[in-house]
């Protein structure tokens, strides 16, 4: 390893970055076409319904999910108001709240997964073989130190 960059660096630093952005707005994009609400909130409900007991602490959500870490008490705020998640208060801190899951937020997960599914496979799976595919996660977890 070097302290320099070469050009191959910067030429893929841009298209990591390039390609992340153009992938998640396509999922979007179909997403809201399928009538569904924002991808950070499949984020949250997948992460809430994967915790135990279907819950989180706030302060936990942001290190858990994939998408944007900041306005998660925003969304938490969105997903409560439909009905999707509730807030509990956390007994051994007054000040720390958990968001739970709620049957309806569990209900969307299922709804929207086919709809996330087809659009990762036309966007993504469909463009990779699996050997490719195995290759990027290998190189992406070095990245991640992993």
């Amino acid at each position: 390893m070097t302290d320099q960059l070469s050009e191959s660096h910067i030429t893929a630093w841009a298209r990591l970055i390039r390609a992340s952005q153009d992938l998640l707005a396509r999922v979007e994009s179909d997403l809201k076409a399928g009538g569904f609400p924002p991808l950070v909130w499949y984020d949250v409900l997948l992460e809430l319904r994967r915790a135990p007991d279907c819950r989180l602490r706030l302060s936990e959500i942001g290190g858990k999910i994939l998408l944007s870490k900041s306005n998660v008490t925003r969304v938490i705020d969105r997903l409560e108001a439909r009905g999707l998640a509730t807030r509990e208060g956390c007994p051994s801190d007054r000040r720390g709240a958990f968001a739970v899951i709620t049957a309806a937020g569990r209900e969307l997960l299922a709804q929207m997964w086919p709809a996330y599914r087809r659009s990762l496979t036309r966007h993504f799976g469909a463009r990779l073989s699996e050997a490719e595919a195995a290759r990027l996660a290998a190189l992406l977890g070095t990245l991640n130190g992993r």
